[in-house]
């Protein structure tokens, strides 16, 4: 039998045959493949730069692995069926002309098709040696010993929320699609900010951990650490630079840099925001009502809500949010909540269930929002009464009345286009740096909200609207002596409200 050759020596000889010379870059790539699957491990990520050659590199993995064992049967997933079709022609190409995989092709013209194709193998098996779908494709009783994702993760299916998370439901159909100890193999360039390639949790993308998060890694960036490049002979530095002009920050940083970033340039850069950890902290000293936030005393609030109906995770979203402005001028987003309701709670309080208190989903929010306000130790709502909103003033003044809530509820109407509301809002703070998030905001819609914002394009703007109303609202002034002590005292107000009669020795 004859000994088979190493992966890094078929590259080589398929490259001279082709009059090509074979980069180190492809030496790496070819050796940590060979490296892992000879070690067993079958969870990989081959993360490189655009126009690295590393698809190509996949394909000559594929000729190789069936060299080796013809029995084997190859799955190629590609965010469409003509990207998959393109990695099958030339694994097919390769076959043909390489000196090692010519005895591979069948004789018969049907086992060559350009979907798929089998190569002359002993084992009699129902699926092809290699087969291409598209990632929307249903794979429902097919069998594979290894499953290449070549470019699953593009625009097409990762520039909005419902495609990343359809993205991620799909490709764990792959664990139907594998035999037991299978190869999964990924290939491609981050092309969003909570990318399926990720290497850490991405703050707002609710995921626990990273999604490919047992897989092995190699990432092969443009540039390396020291800031050369990782293919000089054919990506020169004077080559980099006009790459970067062209394509703008986000994509090179997303395409060549592979760093995970939003590959579309936001107007609202979540990055500018400043991260703190601090709670706040409510004391009365002197006779006087204070509220600290990191130890900055904060003399000022804000509380918006944008209210929304409908199925949780449906329509538009119901948001409050909470900020705060300290003695400096700087802005604390504290607090931002997207609310939900319970349908099921709702269609009991419409049709009189008896069982407890069923609440319909107005309510429901209501309550939320003076939980809100309590919790934040907040002096007012501003509630937009454009639309459904003109309903629920009454409603959330009677719980807080109920809660024994002291609040103001501050109806408000606009007027102004949406996308002009949130950039006089947030351009100039963002830009002196002056609005700070605390970390919990992070793990909400929020931050995506900003990331993936456009003015005039669709997008979620739900959360980017609450605070847009919380930043260009009057706010509320704090500070204020407290009343002698007493049973009947009102609770302290940390917040300025309120009037009081001075004896005066003059007339008017």
């Amino acid at each position: 039998m004859q000994q088979p050759v190493s992966f890094d020596l078929f590259v080589a000889l398929w490259n001279n045959q082709q009059e090509l010379k074979t980069p180190r870059l492809h030496i790496r790539m070819a050796r940590w493949l060979q490296e892992h699957w000879d070690g067993g491990r079958r969870e990989l990520l081959l993360m490189a730069f655009r126009n690295s050659g590393k698809s190509t590199l996949v394909g000559l993995f594929s000729a190789w692995l069936l060299l080796n064992d013809p029995n084997l049967r190859i799955m190629v997933l590609a965010a469409d069926l003509a990207l998959a079709r393109k990695m099958v022609r030339n694994v097919k190409r390769i076959i043909e002309r390489h000196p090692l995989t010519r005895d591979l092709k069948p004789a018969r013209a049907d086992q060559w098709a350009s979907e798929q194709f089998t190569v002359n193998r002993r084992a009699e098996l129902r699926d092809p040696s290699m087969l291409a779908r598209g990632i929307g494709a249903n794979l429902t009783g097919s069998r594979a010993d290894v499953v290449i994702c070549d470019d699953v993760e593009v625009p097409n299916t990762c520039d909005t929320p419902p495609k990343r998370a359809d993205l991620r439901a799909r490709l764990a159909e792959i664990e139907y699609v594998l035999v037991p100890g299978g190869l999964q193999l990924y290939v491609g360039t981050p092309h969003a900010y909570d990318t399926i390639y990720a290497g850490d949790a991405r703050p707002g993308s609710g995921e626990a951990k990273p999604f490919l998060d047992s897989f092995e890694r190699l990432e092969l960036a443009l540039l390396t650490a020291r800031g050369t490049s990782r293919w000089p002979e054919r990506f020169p530095i004077a080559r980099i630079d006009a790459i970067r002009e062209r394509s703008g920050p986000n994509k090179f940083k997303s395409q060549m840099l592979l760093e995970p970033v939003n590959i579309l340039d936001s107007r609202l850069d979540p990055g500018r925001l400043v991260a703190y950890a601090a709670d706040l902290d409510y004391a009365e000293r002197n006779g006087e009502a204070v509220l600290t936030l990191g130890g900055k005393r904060l003399v000022s609030a804000t509380c918006w809500w944008d209210p929304a109906y409908g199925a949780p995770g449906a329509g538009d979203a119901s948001v409050v949010a909470g900020l705060f402005t300290d003695t400096d001028g700087t802005h604390y987003l504290h607090a931002v909540r997207y609310l939900e309701h319970d349908p099921e709670e709702a269609a009991r309080a419409s049709t009189g269930g008896a069982f407890g208190e069923n609440l319909d989903e107005a309510s429901q929010q209501c309550r939320q929002v003076a939980a809100f306000l309590r919790d934040h130790h907040l002096p007012a709502v501003v509630l937009e009464t454009n639309g459904i909103g003109r309903f629920l003033p009454g409603l959330l003044r009677r719980e807080l009345a109920a809660a024994g809530i002291e609040a103001a509820v501050i109806e408000a109407t606009s007027h102004r286009a949406k996308d002009l509301r949130i950039l006089d809002a947030f351009d100039a703070v963002l830009a002196a740096g002056r609005l700070h998030a605390h970390e919990a905001v992070w793990q909400t819609p929020f931050v995506r909200e900003m990331r993936e914002w456009t003015p005039g394009a669709p997008s979620r703007d739900d959360g980017l609207d609450a605070v847009a109303g919380c930043l260009l609202a009057e706010p509320v002034r704090l500070g204020r002596a407290l009343p002698p002590g007493g049973a009947n005292r009102p609770a302290p107000r940390w917040r300025g409200a309120g009037s009081f009669k001075a004896q005066t020795d003059f007339t008017l």
